[in-house]
């Protein structure tokens, strides 16, 4: 049996997504959450087999719960779920840990083939990705250099989500006074020092959607 988390802040699509594995014998659906914190608790709890993640979610987007997940000794084989086939989010998935990259217009007929494909320890990716894309993770280049920790990722989502800099000490369980900490820091290494400016940015990165 196939253990499968599945997270999407869009309560239609996880459901329809769990109908569909209902459908196979040899999967079950163990968890389900709607940001990449609940995600990662949700698979702290229940150590599922593999984690279907959507790349757009709020406080904590796929693509960062994914890496953070690949870094776990037990963690679960990752299907990144999202409507971006462009090469940069693909490339920026596979570097992160992601096994499986599925497009959401196609995941009715590929994420069956995906969660089997990505357990039995094979990489999937969906076929709307370009050929040009497969042969980069066939042959991979060095990957740019983030300038950005991943804290200071997190946090960069979490200000440009219009999260106070409390709210965002509370989510990530440290003082407001770490919190202000890790803001200035990622203020000054960016060299943006306003609000629009890392929305901005977090947009262009694709950390969120506009």
């Amino acid at each position: 049996m196939i253990r499968v988390l599945l997270a999407d802040d869009h309560v239609l699509v996880r459901e329809g997504l769990r109908a569909l594995l209902a459908r196979e014998a040899d999967m079950q659906v163990v968890a389900e959450a709607g940001d990449g914190r609940e995600a990662l608790q949700a698979a702290r709890a229940t150590r599922p087999d593999v984690a279907a993640l959507d790349l757009s979610m709020p406080l904590l987007n796929g693509l960062e719960a994914a890496r953070q997940m690949a870094a776990w000794e037990w963690g679960p084989r990752i299907i990144l779920l999202t409507v971006h086939a462009e090469d940069r989010y693909v490339l920026e998935a596979v570097r992160a840990g992601v096994r499986g990259y599925v497009l959401k217009r196609e995941a009715a007929a590929d994420l069956v083939r995906a969660i089997r494909e990505v357990a039995s320890g094979s990489v999937y990716l969906s076929p709307g990705i370009s050929a040009a894309v497969v042969e980069a993770v066939r042959w991979p280049r060095a990957p740019r250099e983030d300038p950005l920790t991943s804290r200071e990722r997190e946090v960069l989502q979490l200000v440009a989500e219009g999260e106070t800099t409390k709210e965002i000490a509370g989510l990530l369980g440290v003082s407001v006074k770490t919190a202000d900490a890790h803001r200035t820091r990622l203020m000054q290494k960016l060299d943006i020092h306003d609000i629009a400016g890392l929305t901005r940015y977090a947009i262009r990165h694709g950390i969120i959607q506009p």
